[in-house]
């Protein structure tokens, strides 16, 4: 698939919480890293997501922020 996002992390799902509405899902990355996504539960009812499936993590944002006290 081609998309404009140029952040693709790869690694494996950990987990799937799901609600009536959003899924949470936990990627772990090579490093050990973790990325977590709320995604709609219609998302991830149709990609069939379950724990240890392969996947990709896109990242694209329009902003980031950072804080700091």
């Amino acid at each position: 698939m081609a998309l404009s996002a140029r952040n693709r992390l790869s690694g494996t799902v950990t987990s799937v919480t799901t609600d009536a509405l959003t899924a949470e899902v936990v990627v772990e990355l090579p490093d050990g890293q973790t990325i977590t996504s709320t995604i709609t539960r219609g998302s991830a009812d149709r990609l069939e997501l379950e724990e240890g499936d392969a996947v990709e993590a896109v990242i694209k944002a329009s902003e980031v922020m950072v804080s700091k006290d």
